[in-house]
């Protein structure tokens, strides 16, 4: 809302990238090795997707489908719908190529694996693991794609260093805030939060 699309996506890489390397120390052992090979596998496929229309599309367009995909999301977690659970791979190929593609466009690959993970029904540690193993990695590979597109910029270097010291400091928080909040109501609060974002940025994009 403040920078634009084409700054704010490779920022948030940078700093997204940063975060799941610094909680990927912690619980590595708990991955699930197997369905993260796979959704990395469909997600690089998906990448290349989102880039061009990073790069095609005009950025009201993009803001438009960024703000419906956050209302969306938040509205799917808040409402937690009884799904059908998958128990096996064979359909990690449909949400890693989503991923790919919201995570080329606009970096924000997580939902379809939040789902994904949900649907699983992997214990929660080594869901956070693996979502953080995943998110390392695609990560990655993002942040190399959109240098290879011309999207680092002075600019986008400038504000990912000068965002490091609060990035740190978040984390610290985050640890603080996971102990004291019931999982369930901290991530109420983050989808409230997601969601209030999604509508000023529909707002802001239709007006």
């Amino acid at each position: 809302m403040v920078v634009g699309i084409q700054l704010a996506t490779p920022l948030v890489a940078l700093i997204s990238m940063t975060i799941a390397s610094l909680l990927l120390i912690q619980h590595w052992r708990c991955i699930h090795f197997n369905s993260m090979k796979l959704l990395i596998i469909y997600t690089v496929i998906g990448i290349p997707i989102g880039l061009l229309m990073l790069k095609g599309l005009y950025e009201p367009a993009m803001k438009l489908i960024l703000a419906l995909i956050l209302v969306g999301f938040s509205a799917y977690k808040l409402a937690k719908p009884k799904l059908f659970h998958l128990v096996d791979d064979k359909l990690a190929f449909l949400f890693g190529i989503g991923a790919g593609i919201l995570g080329g466009a606009y970096n924000t690959n997580g939902p379809p694996v939040i789902i994904y993970g949900t649907l699983r029904q992997w214990h929660p540690e080594q869901f956070r693991a693996t979502l953080q193993g995943y998110f390392f990695i695609t990560g990655t590979i993002t942040v190399l794609s959109h240098g290879l597109v011309g999207l680092w910029t002075t600019s986008v270097w400038f504000y990912y260093i000068f965002s490091l010291p609060m990035v740190f400091i978040s984390i610290g928080l985050g640890r603080i805030f996971y102990r004291q909040i019931p999982i369930n109501q901290f991530d109420n609060y983050v989808y409230v939060f997601l969601m209030v974002v999604g509508i000023i940025l529909l707002f802001d994009t239709l007006t």
